[in-house]
């Protein structure tokens, strides 16, 4: 785009942008749909490893906390650096983070299942090689979504990053049900770790050679703004995609805080209604094992647990693709209404015995939090405005992983002290939604039509 265009420049100064062709939103779909398939298919197969190496279950979900606490340290900082050197290259770090961390874990796995490492050797290795997803991973997810948000007018944006969110559901539609078939012999439970690195290097190499390079459209305007006073320091606007400088419409753009009251109420929401999330999917493989007697039997356990992630994770597509564009939900009403069927999945979960009753109740949750994820981070994008998109997403992407730091672990302690508490305490982080929601949420009229683009 040129300023010699005056229609043009005053559109998108507007914040009026067309949708994004399907070829690249496609591509932005498998970015996210490949980590979130891989990192389910290993969540079903996990707990089944940890009784393979003889180790207790409240150490298989502490396994996680240092690569989450990564994750929402370094999220922030790879989004605002998008601001500076693009989108793509941000996304093509979280795919090289997750293909590194997941072959390494894989690795690592088949060591200790041989015999090669101790049990808690296993778990060591494992987490300081997951913290390469934490630590690089992080990249691409705040990458994906602030690509799509400064591409898209606020009346699209919600249905643009629901579909986008809904490639994590699909995600985790594909990874259990693929996991048993990677279960192969020679390297047994920790095939989904080989299968699904293979997987992302193919869905690197079509990011590298098909979405084109991108020069941010608002704060540091370029591909590269190389550091003042370097040897390769050029100060010069380099060319956007399309063979033309963008317009510098914003400036510089003010750094964008957690604690800012715009985005308060989402982050608030997004924090309990993560961790109450985050509680309910760490245990519920191990409830599986427990409730169905499967504990000495690993292989038949990672083949049942498959089966209940996958119907939680088609009621997350139905959520998505179905109810939010048929019902035309807003960010406020997916809150509140999603949390609150998770808290109904919940609580049938307490009591559910049998096979079909446990995948029944994580199909509600499921169904539940599918609704309540896509308003919380509409919500959060429609509350700034269009400069500070690349922040918002590295926010939403930290906040998404503060839920997975302890969350997982002290669920599954609960569940293992006393069920009935652990469930409680998911209850009450539920109702906390529900009644913050109600009270500090802007209605989603409001935010639909508020000028902050």
């Amino acid at each position: 785009m040129s300023r010699d265009d005056p229609d043009e420049f005053a559109e998108q100064a507007e914040g009026r942008t067309s949708s994004l062709p399907l070829g690249r939103l496609t591509l932005l779909f498998t970015v996210s749909l490949v980590t979130a398939a891989g990192n389910t298919a290993m969540q079903s197969v996990m707990p089944s490893i940890g009784t393979a190496l003889h180790v207790h279950d409240f150490w298989i979900s502490l396994a996680y906390t240092w690569s989450a606490l990564l994750w929402m340290i370094c999220a922030p900082l790879w989004a605002r650096k998008s601001d500076k050197r693009g989108r793509k290259e941000m996304m093509a770090i979280g795919l090289m983070g997750f293909i590194a961390s997941f072959s390494l874990c894989g690795v690592a796995l088949w060591l200790g299942l041989n015999g090669f490492l101790s049990g808690i050797g296993t778990l060591l290795t494992f987490a300081l090689f997951r913290s390469l997803y934490g630590g690089f991973g992080s990249a691409a997810p705040p990458a994906v979504q602030a690509y799509v948000a400064s591409r898209t007018s606020r009346e699209e944006r919600t249905k643009a990053l629901s579909l986008i969110s809904s490639s994590f559901g699909l995600g985790t539609v594909i990874g259990p049900t693929l996991a048993p078939f990677f279960i192969l012999p020679g390297i047994g439970l920790v095939g989904p770790f080989a299968a699904f690195s293979v997987i992302a290097v193919v869905v690197l190499i079509a990011l590298r050679l098909r979405l084109p390079d991108d020069s941010p459209a608002y704060a540091a305007r370029g591909d590269v703004i190389a550091a003042p006073f370097s040897a390769s320091s050029d100060s010069r606007p380099r060319a956007s995609e399309e063979g033309q400088t963008e317009p510098d419409l914003f400036g510089d753009v003010a750094k964008v805080s957690w604690f800012d009251e715009r985005l308060r109420p989402w982050m608030v929401a997004g924090l309990l209604g993560g961790h109450a999330q985050a509680a309910t999917m760490g245990l519920v493989g191990f409830l599986v094992l427990d409730r169905l007697g499967l504990r000495s039997d690993p292989g038949a356990g990672a083949q049942n647990i498959a089966v209940v992630m996958f119907a939680g994770a088609a009621a997350t597509l139905f959520a998505q693709w179905g109810v939010i564009p048929t019902l035309r939900l807003g960010p406020r009403a997916s809150c509140l209404w999603g949390i609150s069927i998770g808290a109904a999945g919940v609580a049938a979960l307490a009591f559910a015995f049998t096979l079909h009753a446990i995948t029944v109740s994580i199909a509600v949750v499921s169904l539940g939090f599918g609704l309540f994820r896509p308003g919380f981070t509409s919500g959060a994008s429609l509350a700034v405005n269009r400069a500070e998109q690349g922040q918002s997403a590295g926010i939403v992407a930290s906040v998404n992983g503060a839920g997975y730091i302890v969350a997982p672990a002290i669920g599954v302690w609960l569940y293992g002290h006393n069920p009935w508490i652990g469930f409680g305490t998911i209850l009450a982080l539920c109702a906390g939604v529900v009644i913050f929601g109600i009270k500090g949420m802007t209605s989603d009229e409001s935010l639909m039509h508020r000028s902050t683009d």
